[in-house]
């Protein structure tokens, strides 16, 4: 866990908050964060991270194809991957875009939104973080959705009652401290992976030693990034431009397995938390983790997790959800 978060400290972020937004049920929104949306904090970024505070009331936030996953007041929901998401308080209907929905910017301020159905009222500060230097190993490795209740912790009460601030100096029309609140959401964003990486079992943390390694993260990138792949020792360690021997010695050693081996449990993994937070059809699983068959996945599942893949998930769908996010 040290390795991924001195990853993130050597990391300078760059961010602010582009939208106050107040909603009122019943409302859904289609969003992503737009390098538009950044302009005017930073020149044009790649590799956006996008994350929402809710100062009042509750939503949903769903990334396809996942389930849904609720928010409430007094949390932030971090997208690594700034995936095209919807928002609202059902998610049933037809989604509108938040580009319709903008209004013109206050100087000094963000962009304003105030929609919905009149209806219990939701607000949010809706903001981005970019980094200097590329972290596409450790992004890949994340979550798609990250929720944080940002008053737990020690700093729990300075972090909340800022954010709290934040909030009341945008419904005022002035932000007096976007540097402190981009720091801020930065601070957030590592112990978000922090919290995460802490409830992770000790054989799903195996890739974090390699990415102080930049062959091995690179490898480790292209696993996470294209885990259907079929993937060869050879043609990890020609993607790194090292010879087959020399990349296979260092993955191991670096990993604790070696990359043949840390594929199938990446696989399975990916595999299981599609089964537990997606209607995804098993085929389809099967083929996106890989394997030519369903039956063939179904197989290397059961000796996996001891059960086939449709028992485990029933079991899981009526087990508790899981809180620290999708």
């Amino acid at each position: 866990m040290d390795a991924a978060l001195d990853v993130l400290r050597m990391i300078r972020f760059t961010g602010g908050i582009f939208l106050d937004a107040e909603f009122s049920a019943p409302w859904c929104v289609a969003a992503q964060v737009t390098p538009e949306d950044c302009r005017p904090f930073t020149p044009v970024p790649q590799g956006i991270l996008a994350y929402h505070y809710v100062s009042t009331g509750r939503l949903l936030l769903q990334v396809e194809p996942g389930l849904p996953v609720a928010v409430s007041a007094g949390h932030i929901v971090l997208l690594p991957r700034n995936d095209p998401h919807r928002l609202g308080s059902e998610l049933g209907g037809r989604p509108v875009s938040v580009d319709h929905l903008l209004q013109p910017m206050i100087a000094g301020g963000p962009a304003r939104i105030v929609y919905g159905g009149g209806g219990e009222t939701t607000r949010l500060l809706c903001g981005f973080l970019h980094g200097d230097r590329p972290c596409d190993a450790l992004i890949g490795m994340l979550p798609r959705v990250m929720t944080l209740d940002v008053a737990e912790g020690a700093a729990g009460a300075w972090i909340e009652s800022s954010l709290r601030f934040a909030a009341s100096e945008l419904g005022s029309g002035a932000v007096h401290s976007p540097a402190l609140l981009a720091r801020l959401a930065e601070l957030l964003f590592i112990e978000a992976v922090q919290r995460y990486l802490a409830g992770l079992p000790p054989e799903q943390r195996a890739w974090v030693g390699g990415l102080h390694d930049p062959f091995v993260s690179r490898a480790l990138a292209q696993l996470h990034d294209h885990p259907e792949h079929h993937w060869t020792t050879q043609a990890l360690a020609r993607q790194v431009g090292l010879s087959r021997s020399a990349f296979a010695g260092r993955f191991t050693e670096r990993v604790g397995v070696p990359p043949m081996r840390y594929l199938a449990r990446l696989r399975m993994q990916s595999a299981a938390h599609r089964l537990r937070e997606s209607p995804t059809p098993i085929s389809r699983i099967a083929l996106e983790a890989g394997y030519e068959s369903e039956a063939a996945f179904s197989k290397a599942f059961k000796r996996a997790f001891g059960t086939p893949p449709a028992t485990w998930r029933r079991k899981q769908r009526s087990a508790p959800a899981p809180t620290r996010g999708e």
